[in-house]
């Protein structure tokens, strides 16, 4: 299943500018693979930053406790989508809201489909 294949449709077709958010355990420097992999991704896919995609971060820098918190200021600030690698982000995220889509295993690439 591409998950954003949708939102790049969308984009294309109406030149929205999409915010996705990301939620990350740890410091940013220790993801830079995994934030590389999700650029390029959306870049395949038709999300040129700065263009029609707005990539906001947020990192509880190894303090779990602070995951929460982080999920509802990206959805403070109007993320159409959260993008969540492991499974306590993603906890996270859910319990911040029902109306923002979120959802990844352990180091599923949105992209990436089932085998």
């Amino acid at each position: 299943m591409l998950a954003a294949a949708p939102l790049a449709a969308e984009a294309q077709q109406t030149g929205k500018l999409w915010r996705i958010g990301f939620l990350g355990v740890g410091l940013p420097n220790q993801n830079d693979d995994l934030v590389e992999a999700l650029r390029e991704g959306l870049r395949d896919a038709g999300f040129i930053e700065g263009r029609n995609l707005l990539l906001e971060f947020r990192w509880a820098e190894e303090r779990y406790e602070r995951l929460p918190d982080l999920a509802v200021e990206l959805i403070r600030l109007g993320v159409d989508v959260i993008f969540a690698p492991g499974d306590p982000p993603a906890h996270a995220a859910k319990q911040a809201t029902t109306n923002v889509p979120s959802s990844l295993r352990e180091r599923q690439i949105p992209w990436q489909t089932d085998s």
